[in-house]
């Protein structure tokens, strides 16, 4: 379906921030490796479905107590491991192959649409190196990844770091359930969305689990650990996904209201979004259950590094449309294995509307122009923040945007919400 979004004459109202994504995927994940947990308000995307789902495949009995509350009761016994299928999550995948892999079992996990070709190689090069037999498809070891036997040691295990911290959350979450101590050292020559890393250790707290950090590059992970549950865990709101509401509300005349629980004890590496606006100039108003602001705002460019939010690369280029100077994204390579290479397939659309887009290797850099085409159609190439950022850009200018129906990867409600702020948008076939 194309959605075709107007120019909005005021974007007002109030929304409820839907959950994190990132924290109900491994609020799920992590139930299911022991205990008993309950947990509120999990996302009701489908990533976080698709973590519920292999919760199942890992034994774990899940039961609905009431609209936002889940019961996770693990077991120790696996039911079906043999064929896993991860739809589209990337973080489901890599955190479920150390699991399989734990339990000593034959199996082949499987995905779909953007996942094909997200590139294993380091995860699954380390996992070898930890005696389990597991290979994947092509240079990059991408979907179907087959495990087909050995066993998942401890020791001294190395990780590269440079391309995405789901590798080392998957492994800090299998290790501590393993027979030996490990000393999990990263390399590589940066270490990426490191607030990833932390997000995963500070449900692990909540489940039981110690882990000892020592600098930057190494975890030392104590064997045999039990995971006692997350008691009561309530999933806290999004700032990823707050953070296009609150770009509709910089570009637009605006009088807005996020509301939800912005529980800052949990690091979140999307509420970078707050540092970034104000170094652009955005005023906003924060307390733990809402931001409020008021907009036009004059954006100012600059230099900005996301090397720990390649997330809010699309949003942010979409507010450097509109600075008052051209703006760099920088530390953002490892965008390129997101759900679409968010450096060139972003460039290649925001030239459509006239916009003066330079590509590196490791950044983007956006020269603000005087006019931009108008009601254009653009291809967010399957990529659920791409769509988003389109729709923002929508709300400003007037454009279509394809495929949108793949927003509901992380927030199915966007387009109820969008409209719910006063922005026209019509899906047309």
């Amino acid at each position: 379906m194309i959605l075709k979004v107007q120019p909005a004459a005021f974007v007002r109202g109030a929304v409820h921030v839907p959950s994190s994504k990132s924290y109900s995927i491994r609020a799920f994940m992590i139930a299911a490796c022991g205990g008993i947990s309950f947990i509120r308000n999990p996302s009701p995307c489908d990533d976080a479905r698709v973590s519920m789902r292999v919760a199942r495949n890992l034994g774990a009995q899940l039961t609905r107590l009431h609209r936002e509350t889940w019961k996770v009761a693990a077991k120790r016994n696996p039911l079906r491991l043999s064929h896993i299928h991860v739809g589209e999550s990337g973080t489901v995948l890599r955190f479920i192959l150390p699991l399989v892999a734990l339990y000593g079992r034959k199996a082949t996990i499987g995905g779909q649409g953007t996942l094909k070709g997200r590139p294993n190689l380091f995860l699954t090069r380390t996992l070898r190196s930890m005696g389990v037999e597991i290979f994947g498809e092509g240079r990059q070891e991408g979907i179907p990844i087959r495990i087909q036997g050995g066993s998942l040691r401890g020791g001294n295990i190395q990780i590269d770091g440079s391309l995405s911290s789901q590798f080392i959350s998957a492994l800090l979450i299998a290790c501590p359930q393993m027979g030996e101590d490990t000393s999990l050292t990263l390399t590589g020559q940066k270490i990426v969305s490191a607030d990833y890393i932390t997000m995963t250790m500070q449900v692990l707290d909540k489940s039981g689990v110690k882990i000892r950090r020592e600098g930057l590059r190494r975890y030392v992970i104590p064997a045999n650990q039990r995971f006692k549950g997350l008691k009561n865990f309530t999933v806290p709101a999004d700032y990823g996904l707050a953070a296009f509401l609150m770009a509709a509300a910089v570009l637009n005349k605006s009088d807005v209201a996020l509301e939800g629980a912005f529980d800052d004890r949990f690091v979140q590496a999307d509420s970078h979004i707050l540092r970034l606006l104000e170094k652009m100039g955005v005023k906003f108003q924060k307390t733990s259950k809402s931001i409020r602001m008021k907009g036009p705002f004059c954006l100012k460019g600059g230099d900005f590094s996301l090397k720990d939010c390649p997330d809010l690369v699309p949003v942010m280029a979409i507010l450097a449309l509109f600075a008052d100077g051209p703006t760099r994204l920088l530390d953002i390579g490892h965008a390129r294995v997101k759900e679409s290479d968010r450096i060139s397939d972003l460039g290649q659309e925001l030239r459509k509307i006239g916009a003066k887009v330079v590509e590196k290797r490791n950044e983007i850099v956006i020269y603000p122009q005087n006019q931009y085409k108008t009601d254009c159609l653009l291809d967010p190439h399957r990529d659920h923040r791409l769509a988003m950022s389109f729709a923002i850009l929508g709300s400003k200018l007037g454009m279509r945007i394809r495929d949108i129906e793949c927003v509901s990867k992380s927030y199915p409600g966007f387009i109820r919400d969008l409209k719910g702020l006063g922005v026209q948008a019509v899906g047309v076939r």
